[in-house]
């Protein structure tokens, strides 16, 4: 009897447990179906990004976890470097493995949608950079200030002081992290400042500065090929004209006013991240959309709408034009000379966000708008024009502008956590900060900042 009664309990225990780990199982099914395409972008994002800070700014992936500007999102993640194979990749707990590689001239490309043999197997018409030392030649085009002498008017000491004032921590919790800063006074370079660790020839990443790269490279082909950006945009899943977004015009993708329904809030499952980390060619991806509200009648910012926008300047010149238009056409005639743009899976650039360049780049890129006027149309209340956001007043309240003390005629390029190349006509002035900024609406003092600027050279 005792014997039966042990043998008894012990089926019970074992039902138990069995019931235990079939339920552990379930549960952890549900959490990995439900939490799987967060964690895919967690680790793909981690991929990416040490993928084209290792290989593209000689950065280490301690030094990313430190300073690049996702790395409050890569406490938990492992991520590994292979410089044989020029790739990175990444996972969480062991979970969710994703992968990127390097391909000189093309940056950085996570694996989505294709495989890692397609993706590699990809052929591309890239141009071959000046041969030339920068360091020789007379600044803008080259990195050599051959007159260092300031004219009389700037206030130097007053300029130094602005400028240093961006490289100190005044609230530990929330560090502004300013990376790079240059001043450019009527075409002059009269003042810039790197974080330890940087340098004049530390490539930073633009992200949203990709955005007004993007619409400059789209004004080219305006001009060269004839496109009315007012008539309906040439994208394939809208040719259609029943389809409602037959209608979305080149103009409404430049203005973000384009009615698609895309979700940039940067939580989990939002179309941006699923974009960027998830989809193999980004533009499909998000032409593909519907609509939401009708083209031209509600500024929504989308980054869909930018890679829309590059894969058009894609199809309109063609594979063997592509890829040496922005470096032709752009880059290597202002003196951009170290400009990176990367890819995506498809083979299409990342308009909206992957372009590397130095400050000095950066600040070359605002000289070429120097005393040109942006778009006087804007949207989003009035402040922004084409892929640019201008400091106009809103349009519902002319008594404010997003930097009450900088003119009105300013406008600027931005991208997430403070990346910003301002140009003010009005006080012959090009501006660009680059940093990892994670405050609130990435405030690291910019108005303040321009007013001292501005200051300085009267």
């Amino acid at each position: 009897t005792r014997i039966t009664n042990k043998r008894t309990r012990y089926y019970k225990m074992v039902v138990i447990l069995l019931l235990i780990l079939i339920i552990v199982i379930l549960l952890l099914t549900h959490l990995i179906r439900h939490y799987s395409p967060i964690i895919s972008t967690i680790t793909g994002l981690a991929a990416k990004y040490a993928c084209s800070s290792v290989f593209i700014a000689n950065r280490t992936v301690e030094q990313q976890r430190k300073e690049n500007i996702i790395s409050s999102h890569l406490k938990c993640v492992t991520m590994t470097v292979d410089n044989n194979d020029l790739s990175a990749s990444a996972s969480l707990f062991g979970f969710a493995s994703r992968k990127a590689i390097y391909r000189p001239g093309l940056g950085a490309t996570l694996i989505s949608g294709l495989t890692e043999k397609q993706i590699r197997s990809q052929k591309f018409n890239l141009p071959s950079p000046p041969n030339v030392n920068q360091d020789n030649i007379p600044w803008p085009m080259g990195d050599k200030i051959v007159d260092d002498s300031v004219p009389s008017n700037i206030n130097q000491k007053a300029l130094e002081n602005a400028i240093n004032s961006l490289f100190i921590e005044k609230n530990p919790k929330v560090p502004i992290r300013t990376h790079a800063v240059v001043v450019v006074y009527d075409g002059k370079l009269i003042g810039e400042k790197y974080a330890s660790g940087f340098s004049r020839k530390s490539k930073l990443l633009s992200m949203s500065l990709a955005k007004s790269i993007t619409s400059t490279l789209m004004g080219i082909l305006v001009q060269e090929k004839g496109l009315n950006i007012d008539e309906p945009a040439p994208v394939p899943e809208w040719i259609n004209i029943n389809d409602p977004r037959h209608n979305i015009t080149t103009r409404n993708l430049l203005q973000q006013t384009s009615g698609l329904d895309f979700q940039e809030s940067y939580s989990k499952n939002c179309d941006v991240l699923r974009m960027l980390f998830i989809e193999g060619d980004m533009g499909h991806y998000a032409a593909s959309l519907p609509l939401s509200d009708e083209p031209g009648s509600k500024f929504v910012y989308s980054s869909g709408n930018t890679n829309i926008l590059s894969r058009i300047i894609r199809q309109q010149l063609g594979d063997k034009d592509y890829y040496s238009f922005p470096y032709e056409k752009l880059f290597y005639k202002i003196g951009m000379n170290s400009f990176v743009m990367e890819v995506d899976a498809s083979g299409t650039f990342v308009g909206s966000s992957y372009a590397w360049g130095t400050a000095r780049d950066w600040a070359r890129y605002g000289l070429l708008y120097y005393n040109r006027v942006a778009s006087s149309d804007g949207h989003g209340g009035g402040r922004y024009g084409f892929q640019f956001y201008l400091n106009k007043p809103a349009t519902k309240d002319t008594t404010k502008r997003r930097f009450p003390n900088v003119p009105t005629d300013a406008f600027y390029a931005a991208g997430v956590q403070g990346q910003d190349v301002f140009i003010i006509p009005s006080e012959k002035l090009v501006v660009a900060r680059l940093g990892a900024t994670t405050a609130s609406d990435y405030e690291w003092g910019a108005d303040e900042f321009l007013a001292a600027v501005i200051n300085a050279t009267k």
